[in-house]
């Protein structure tokens, strides 16, 4: 068994796959990006160690609330740090209609604050040169998790071989017993329990400007995890592979005896359907090396039903 301690217990990520467990309805919520090249190894604390000395917290958080999320980026590989080199930068939003990205470079991380961060959180692009085609972003923050490092490390690999200048290890983006996590920027897809030929396949429909159901834990930009939930449903079920083929519109909570339901309404190019999505109060859990239980959460669909034709 892959990633386990010495004292016997494996990873957070293995436990959530022997409970098998779905990725579904569990990315982590963002609407736009920050991504600040950060060579050299990562404390747990490696975003806000990097960037508080020019963008402090009272002016980052905020930004935060409002859907931006600052993220360390490398190179696969070697993690060899050139002081001299300059620094890439990304910037970019992944609301359906509204997607973008854009690259820049700085000398000095001082420039990072004359950028316009609030417009980036807006949605609003013209910060820098457009990058057309996504990028693929691997977790592989070993201080955070170790299973995001042992897991994401062979993920980022082949696709910095297959697909140079677009493949870059990302600090934590939340969900370490999903590992291997793989976030696809500008589209905001978020795809869990990779192994590298499966990141492969994701790569490549990406490339194709289309999206993987297998292993998608859901779109960032969506509302909530039942909205994540339902609109990966409604692909499952209906073979929906464009990046805007299925959106959540919205969503409301119904009465459960037996733990929580949400019936949402999820749009499509020909109709709207009513999802209705089951989490039970008792689910398994687990224990593992990096928590002392590990309970995954445990959506299930109920009903899909017709609402009618757009």
């Amino acid at each position: 068994m892959p990633n386990v301690s010495p004292d016997g217990l494996p990873g957070c990520a293995v436990v959530t796959r022997l409970l098998g467990s779905s990725p579904a309805g569990t990315a982590t919520r963002m609407r736009s990006w920050l991504l600040v090249e950060q060579p050299g190894p990562w404390p747990v604390d490696a975003v806000e160690r990097t960037l508080a000395p020019v963008l402090p917290p009272e002016r980052l958080e905020p930004l935060r609330a409002a859907g931006l999320r600052p993220l360390l980026i490398r190179r696969p590989g070697k993690h060899r740090r050139d002081p001299s080199a300059p620094r890439a930068v990304y910037v970019g939003s992944g609301v359906p209609g509204n997607r973008w990205l854009e690259r820049l470079e700085v000398a000095d991380l001082a420039e990072l604050a004359s950028l316009d961060l609030a417009a980036v959180a807006a949605g609003l692009p013209g910060h820098g040169e457009r990058v057309d085609g996504p990028l693929f972003l691997v977790c592989t923050h070993g201080t955070k998790d170790v299973c995001c490092a042992v897991l994401g490390r062979p993920l980022a690999g082949v696709l910095g071989e297959n697909h140079p200048g677009r493949a870059w290890e990302v600090s934590h983006v939340g969900g370490d017993r999903w590992a291997g996590n793989l976030l696809v920027v500008p589209d905001g897809f978020m795809h869990g329990q990779l192994d590298p030929n499966e990141a492969s396949l994701i790569a490549k429909s990406a490339v194709g400007g289309h999206v993987l159901p297998e292993h998608l834990r859901g779109r960032t930009t969506a509302p909530s995890p039942w909205s994540q939930f339902a609109e990966i449903v409604v692909r499952k079920e209906f073979g929906l592979r464009g990046l805007d083929a299925a959106l959540a519109v919205e969503e409301r909570p119904l009465e459960a005896p037996d733990g929580e339901s949400w019936a949402v309404t999820v749009r499509t190019a020909g109709h709207a359907y009513e999802v209705t999505v089951h989490r039970n109060d008792v689910r398994p859990s687990g224990g593992s090396r990096c928590s002392s239980s590990i309970k995954p959460p445990a959506f299930t669909t109920k009903a899909i039903k017709i609402l009618a034709g757009v």
